[in-house]
């Protein structure tokens, strides 16, 4: 395997699989470069010089150990073993190179007993914390905007009727100054939910690198010249991506979210865009989970539900993987995640 070194050659490769997303995008990448941070991108090619895999990850340091965090990838055919299996090789080639006590994968491939006997096959190990969204729930822009509110619930058009009624504008930006704004708003919201905030350092940089090459809208929704609401949106290939969303009380009272969405919504379709990824969600039964409350709004557009194979970890260094296991283990338990 070679390192990449096309923009364009690596995306027209990774948009050509129809379930791939930004998290194997060229300029996710550039984002981490940006933050200082060690990438690694690899490409197969064949005799032809044709790629037919390719797959990009982060380095990252902790104080329990170095890893490399391969999320939505690698894109192959995974039914091509035999490429499947010069891909992983390369993967832990790359782990030792960077020095990493593992490598963590979590595939660009669907949730099956199937994909799990391939994750044991290739030596990998459940993961014992998530990288990137492992439960999706996704909404098919190939059907219209009224099939779509159709099977949407009552309260999800009733909150859409409700944000039309009151006047709600949405604007629309792609310079990355508009993230102040944003992280303003989350740091409130991150005080009432309880959580812990991104840097604007963090939410910037990632909004420019994909702001470069028109791959990214912040949607804002407005009363009165007052904000309510946020979304982060990222456009590629057939997916646009809810990454990042944030709102106000006043912007609760108002439900001014479903106005967002069906604006990125409508943006996507012109963009030929065939999916509408709403991210993360958790299982009906997890109520004590902090997604919970935002997953059964998710629900509410009527979306698909999607499980990814989950993360699973290629160990390097046992004795040391062992130590950040159980670190992972109690931060899960903590974080309620």
């Amino acid at each position: 395997m070679i390192d990449a070194e096309s923009r364009t050659e690596w995306d027209k490769f990774i948009t050509s699989f129809e379930d791939t997303n930004f998290l194997q995008s060229w300029d996710f990448y550039e984002f981490h470069i940006s933050r200082g941070k060690q990438v690694v991108r690899r490409l197969l090619k064949d005799k032809d010089d044709k790629i037919v895999a390719a797959y990009a990850g982060v380095v990252e340091t902790a104080k329990r150990g170095t890893y490399m965090a391969i999320a939505g990838g690698p894109i192959l055919d995974w039914k091509n073993k035999s490429v499947v299996k010069t891909v992983f090789k390369d993967v832990e080639e790359q782990g030792k190179k960077h020095h990493c006590v593992f490598v963590r994968v979590r595939p660009q491939l669907e949730l099956s007993d199937k994909s799990l006997k391939l994750m044991n096959e290739l030596g990998l190990k459940k993961a014992p914390m998530y990288l990137s969204v492992e439960y999706a729930g996704i909404l098919n822009l190939e059907k219209s905007e009224e099939e779509i509110l159709a099977a949407a619930s009552q309260g999800f058009r009733r909150k859409l009727r409700k944000a039309e009624k009151e006047g709600i504008t949405v604007e629309t930006s792609t310079d990355p100054a508009i993230v102040k704004t944003f992280y303003n708003l989350e740091v409130e919201h991150a005080k009432r939910q309880g959580f812990v905030a991104f840097s604007e350092d963090f939410l910037t940089k990632q909004f420019a690198a994909f702001a470069k090459n028109n791959e990214v809208i912040m949607y804002t929704a407005k009363k009165d010249g007052e904000i309510l609401a946020e979304n982060f949106i990222i456009f590629y290939g057939n997916e646009a991506s809810y990454h990042y969303g944030v709102s106000s009380p006043l912007g609760t009272k108002y439900s001014a979210a479903p106005l967002l969405h069906m604006e990125a919504m409508r943006e996507a379709r012109k963009r030929g865009i065939k999916r509408y990824n709403l991210w993360g969600i958790v299982g009906l039964d997890e109520t004590k989970h902090r997604f919970y409350g935002v997953s059964e709004f998710k629900r509410s557009f009527g979306c698909e539900e999607f499980k990814y194979t989950p993360a699973h970890d290629l160990i390097l260094n046992k004795f040391k993987y062992l130590l950040n296991k159980t670190v992972e283990t109690i931060r899960k338990k903590v974080r309620h995640v």
